[in-house]
């Protein structure tokens, strides 16, 4: 199957995840090359990662990852 898309399709990637692998395996699967960033080599910076929330209409607590991590530790919360 090949796909065309009028946008060009980029993924954060973590090759370690099995859920970021996943992701890129069903982008693929789709006909769509993907730019894959490894953003444990290459972090985005903050003006990336601004305008990327930005696009997706959210705010940086809202796609935090909790699994795994000391959030709830933390006491953090997603505030409305």
């Amino acid at each position: 199957m090949n796909v065309t898309t009028e946008w060009p399709v980029t993924i954060y990637h973590n090759p370690e995840c099995g859920t970021s692998r996943n992701t890129q395996a069903l982008i693929r699967h789709a006909g769509i090359e993907p730019t894959v960033i490894e953003y444990l080599k290459t972090p985005p910076s903050r003006e990336t990662l601004l305008h990327l929330f930005g696009e997706a209409m959210l705010r940086p607590r809202e796609v935090l990852r909790r699994k795994g991590t000391p959030y709830t530790e933390l006491g953090w919360r997603i505030r409305a």
